[in-house]
C-alpha cells in the first residue's frame, strides 16, 4: 500500500521527529514506542505526543476500522486470529489494539494478548498491543484512539480494537470505529431478554462463533438474532446490520463476515455516511478529552483537594447534599480563575 511522502510540516525536535520517520517507514520498534508515548500521563510525554500525533494525522484515514466485543468466552481473540491471518493471507497488513482488564495494583495489562494469539504475533505483516484499560468506562484504553491512528500512520490497512468484553458500559468503541461488530455464542438466541440491548443495537454485524459446537443451535440462533435486530435497528441507515456463523477454530466463515465487512465499507463510503461519521466521531473525541482534562484539573486544583474528602465523608454521612458539595468544591475553580 501507498503512502504519503514522510515529510512533516509539524515542527518537532529531532527526536521526536525520529519517531514519526519511523513510525512512516513502518518500523515496529517505532511503532510500538510512538503508542507507549501517548499512553505515558506524564504532562511532558502528553505534549511531546501532540506534537507526533499532529505530525503523523495527514498519513491516517486510510485503514478499516473495526471494533469487536462479546462476552468473555465467546472466543474473541481466536476469532480475531483467524481473521487476521485471512487478511494477511488476502496481502494485508493488520493491527489488533487489544484492551485488557487492568491490574488494580499496577494499572497494568493482565491477560496478554499475544499469548492469545501466537500465530498472528509472529507474521511480519501483523502488529498486536495490549494495552490496559486502567479502568476506562467503554470497555478500550482512554488512549485507544491515538494508538489506532499511528497504526493508520504506520500503513496497516485493518485496524481491530478488542475491547474488554465486561460491563454495561461497553460502547465507546462503536464510537471510534466505522463497524462494530458483536461475538456470540451459539445459544444465544435463546437468551435475547437477557443480552444488553443497548450494545446489540450498536451491532453492524454479530458473529454466533462457535458454530461447530451445534450447527443446528447456531442457525437457529442466527435467524433469531437477525429477527431481533430488525426490530431494534432504525430504517434511516443505508445499512442494515446481518448475522453470520462462524468456526474460528476451524477458520470457517471468517472470508464470508470479511465479505460483510467490505460491502458495509463500501456502502458507508459510497452514501458519504463513512467520512460524515468519521467527522462526528472526531469532534465526539474532542469533547471527551475536554470533559477528561476539565476532571483532571478539578482535581488538581489545591482547594479541591484540601475539602474533597471531608466534603465526600459527609455526603456519606448525610450531613450535606451532594448538590451543596459539589456547587462549593466547582466554585473553588471558578474563584481561581477569576
Amino acid at each position: 500500500m501507498d503512502h504519503e511522502p514522510k515529510t512533516s510540516t509539524v515542527a518537532l525536535d529531532p527526536i521526536d521527529q525520529a519517531l514519526v520517520d519511523g513510525v512512516l517507514d513502518r518500523r515496529p520498534r517505532a511503532l510500538a514506542k510512538a503508542i507507549t508515548l501517548v499512553e505515558s500521563t506524564r504532562a511532558d510525554h502528553a505534549r511531546r505526543a501532540s506534537g507526533v500525533l499532529d505530525a503523523l494525522l495527514p498519513h491516517t484515514g486510510r485503514s478499516i476500522r473495526l471494533g469487536i466485543s462479546g462476552s468473555p468466552g465467546a472466543g474473541k481473540s481466536t476469532f480475531i486470529e483467524a481473521l487476521g491471518l485471512e487478511l494477511i493471507r488476502q496481502g494485508r497488513r493488520v493491527a489488533v489494539l487489544a484492551v485488557d482488564p487492568s491490574s488494580t495494583i499496577s494499572g497494568g495489562s493482565i491477560l496478554g494478548d499475544k499469548t492469545r494469539m501466537e500465530r498472528l504475533s509472529v507474521s511480519p505483516d501483523a502488529f498486536i498491543r495490549p494495552s490496559p484499560s486502567r479502568g476506562s468506562l467503554g470497555g478500550v484504553g482512554d488512549k485507544t484512539r491515538e494508538a489506532m491512528l499511528i497504526c493508520e500512520a504506520s500503513g496497516f490497512d485493518v485496524v481491530i480494537v478488542e475491547t474488554v468484553g465486561v460491563g454495561q458500559s461497553e460502547t465507546t468503541v462503536a464510537g471510534m470505529v466505522d463497524a462494530f461488530v458483536l461475538i456470540q455464542l451459539p445459544n444465544a438466541g435463546d437468551d435475547l431478554q437477557a443480552m444488553k440491548k443497548g450494545i446489540v443495537e450498536l451491532a453492524d454485524v454479530i458473529v454466533v462463533n462457535k458454530a461447530d459446537i451445534d450447527p443446528a443451535a447456531a442457525e437457529i440462533g442466527r435467524r433469531q438474532l437477525a429477527g431481533a435486530l430488525s426490530l431494534l435497528h432504525s430504517s434511516s441507515s443505508p445499512w442494515k446490520p446481518v448475522v453470520v456463523t462462524a468456526s474460528a477454530s476451524k477458520g470457517d466463515g471468517i472470508a464470508k463476515f470479511w465479505t460483510e465487512i467490505e460491502r458495509h465499507h463500501k456502502l458507508l463510503t459510497d452514501t458519504g455516511e463513512l467520512a460524515e461519521k468519521r467527522r462526528r466521531q472526531a469532534v465526539e473525541w474532542m469533547w471527551s478529552l475536554i470533559d477528561a482534562g476539565l476532571r483532571s484539573r478539578f482535581r488538581s486544583n489545591p482547594r479541591v483537594r484540601r475539602d474533597l474528602d471531608a466534603l465526600s465523608r459527609s455526603v456519606a454521612q448525610g450531613e450535606t447534599t451532594p448538590s451543596a458539595a459539589a456547587y462549593r468544591l466547582l466554585d473553588h475553580v471558578e474563584s481561581a480563575n477569576l
